[in-house]
Parts: C-alpha cells; sequence; structure tokens
C-alpha cells in the first residue's frame, strides 16, 4: 500500500482505471459499476439503466443477503450455530415421507450447496417454482450426493434455509432484510417474490441498488460492523469466507454464501447473481466493487462472467500497486 494520503491515493487509482472503465463500456450487459477503495468511490458509472441509488433485481447475490442473515440469527442465538439441523430448528418444514436424513441437514449444509438434495436450479428450476410449496418440494428431493459432499447449487436450498430463518427468528424474511441489514446500512429493500405459502423467497430476486451492494460488500470489509453498530461478529465472516467445496463450473471454492478466491496474494469473496450481478470484497485491498448487468441474459463462466472477472483482477491488480 502507499504512503501518500488517502485523496491523493484515491486521485492517483482514478487516473489509473481510465483504461479499465473504457474496457468496461464495451460490455454489452453491464449496468453499473462501482469501484470503492478505503471507502472511496474511485469508480462509480452507469451504462445503461437506472441510477447507482435505484433498487434492482440482484438475483442470486440474495444468497448471500440470505448468508448474511443468518450470521443475524447467530448472533442473536436464535440459531445456535450452522451446525444446527432441520430437525433442531424448524422440524415443521420437513414434509411427510421425506427421507429421514433430511432432518440431518444443517444450516451449514444449506449454506455451502452441500444438501446433498437434487437441484431446483437449472433445468429443474420452472418445475419447481410451480410447484404448490417450494420448501416441501426442495426437502422432497431424492438425495443425489451425501449432505456434506459436492457442491450442487440449488436455490431450493437457500429457500429452505430463509423458511427457516422465518421459523427461528418470527419475522419475515423481508423484515430481517430491513431491520437487521437495511437499517444499520441506511439501504432500503424493497419487498420481492413470494412462495405459495406467503414466504419471501430465499436465494433470489432480491433487490439492492448498487450503492447498497457497496455497503453491503463493506459491511463484510470491515468485519461484520458499520462505525459504532456491529450486525455479525469477526467470526462470521471468518466462517463464510472458508472454503467447505467448490464450484464445477467456474472452479472458486465456496464458502456460506460466498464464491472465495485469491488474486496477488489477497483472498477476494464474490456474491454472483445470474446475468452478471456481483459485489466482490477484498479486505486487504480495502476493495468493494459492485456490478450491475442485464438480469435476463446469462453469464456463464466462459463467457461474459469471465469477462467481468478479468474485470475484477485487473482491479485487484490496480489497487495493489496502488
Amino acid at each position: 500500500m502507499c504512503a501518500w494520503p488517502l485523496a491523493g491515493r484515491v486521485g492517483a487509482l482514478e487516473r489509473s482505471f481510465e483504461a479499465l472503465v473504457a474496457r468496461a463500456a464495451e460490455f454489452e450487459q453491464l449496468r453499473s459499476l462501482i469501484v470503492s477503495v478505503d471507502g472511496e468511490d474511485v469508480v462509480s458509472r452507469v451504462f445503461a439503466g437506472p441510477s447507482l441509488d435505484t433498487p434492482v433485481n440482484v438475483k442470486s447475490v440474495s444468497k448471500t443477503i440470505v448468508s448474511a442473515l443468518t450470521g443475524c440469527a447467530i448472533e442473536r442465538g436464535e440459531i445456535a450455530s450452522v451446525a444446527a439441523t432441520l430437525g433442531d430448528v424448524a422440524p415443521g418444514l420437513i414434509p411427510n415421507g421425506a427421507d429421514p436424513q433430511v432432518a440431518r441437514i444443517t444450516v451449514e449444509n444449506l449454506l455451502s450447496m452441500q444438501a446433498g438434495l437434487e437441484r431446483t436450479s437449472g433445468p429443474n428450476y420452472g418445475q419447481w417454482i410451480a410447484s404448490g410449496n417450494w420448501v416441501a418440494d426442495a426437502l422432497g428431493r431424492d438425495f443425489v450426493a451425501a449432505p456434506g459432499g459436492r457442491m450442487l447449487y440449488s436455490t431450493g436450498s437457500t429457500h429452505v434455509l430463509g423458511a427457516v430463518l422465518s421459523e427461528a427468528t418470527g419475522l419475515s424474511l423481508l423484515d430481517q432484510a430491513r431491520q437487521r441489514l437495511g437499517a444499520p446500512l441506511g439501504i432500503e429493500i424493497p419487498p420481492w417474490t413470494r412462495d405459495p405459502q406467503g414466504r419471501f423467497m430465499g436465494g433470489n430476486q432480491m433487490a439492492l441498488s448498487p450503492r447498497g451492494m457497496v455497503r453491503f460488500g463493506a459491511l463484510y470489509r470491515q468485519g461484520g460492523a458499520i462505525g459504532d453498530t456491529r450486525v455479525f461478529g469477526q467470526d462470521w465472516v471468518a466462517d463464510s469466507w472458508t472454503t467447505r467445496t467448490r464450484s464445477p463450473w467456474s472452479g472458486l471454492g465456496y464458502g456460506l454464501g460466498w464464491f472465495l478466491g485469491v488474486e496477488r496474494g489477497a483472498q477476494f469473496a464474490l456474491a454472483r447473481g445470474y446475468g452478471g450481478q456481483v459485489i466482490c470484497v477484498a479486505p486487504d485491498l480495502g476493495l468493494v466493487v459492485a456490478i450491475t448487468s442485464n438480469p435476463d441474459q446469462p453469464a456463464r463462466s466462459q463467457g461474459y462472467f469471465g469477462d467481468l472477472m478479468g474485470l475484477l483482477r485487473d482491479t485487484m491488480g490496480l489497487v495493489a500497486r496502488g
């Protein structure tokens, strides 16, 4: 890191980012980009779509938000730990006739995408949301791996976890998000999709503004606190960023709702949503990046998301050089 004052460092970084921003502007799907270093914006650009203060659909970044709410519930003692099982915390959610193993699925398994149940994402997504009970459908599926085994990316797992959080806290997922994240972070969280039972969807369709995404990332960069307000403990951040498994598509590690990697010796964590919605946090660099994109077009690891990863790696390189 450079020794010059913050204002001087930010000014120098703004100049060094000019070429990178010009490259980003060529990405047809890109809508906005914010690069924040040590709490100061180095880049804040809208390329298409609404303003940086307008909430937009962040798709599966929602999974990382549900993870944060799990940390809040554990901080309050509403859930004992990530080792708590469905049978411990929400036995009433387990449908009749479910495999006995379902009761032994842990909060950690749901967060790390290691529940072992057949996925509800990908080609199974439409059938799942057309069902009459999303929680029962997700938990009534066959086991295709042992709990705690290989990564099976599934929105159903996070939706089940959202239902668990509502059972444990007595609050809807919307109320939890507004009270426990929105209020301390000073961000707007509008209502989003509900399931047939009226539960707010866990794992998809939440909305944050790009500036709200940066504030959420800053919460983790700062170890779970905003100013004098502690939202969850530093241990939750460390646990969330401990690799449990690995994505078979991107090759990135996966912790508790975060994709994980290392660039230039610095760990980074990604919240990632369909279409190219991204929050990137690299605490050793003081870096938070928020990216929003067209939510209706795919962003594959070998396509647009690969382009975004190149942009993020170059961003980390610029910041590391100071």
